[in-house]
């Protein structure tokens, strides 16, 4: 007996041969660039001594940012 040959369907490319052109890069999210460099404070001057939740040490960076001028806004 021969064997049966498989019949495949090619599909076709849905994508785009053009190239776009290239994007500007985007500013940070909510437009906020923090610097921290030169600062010489530790991070348990920041957050303390005692463990602490992610979203308390979220709060606590914001604070500190805001009374120190550290964003750009």
């Amino acid at each position: 007996m021969a064997a049966k040959k498989k019949t495949t369907t090619q599909k076709k490319s849905t994508s785009k041969t053009a190239k776009s052109p290239p994007k500007a890069k985007k500013p940070a999210f909510g437009g906020y660039a923090i610097n921290f460099a030169g600062r010489k404070e530790t991070v348990e001057d920041v957050f303390g001594k005692k463990p602490i939740t992610p979203s308390e040490m979220t709060k606590k960076i914001w604070a500190f940012v805001k009374s120190n001028g550290l964003s750009n806004k």
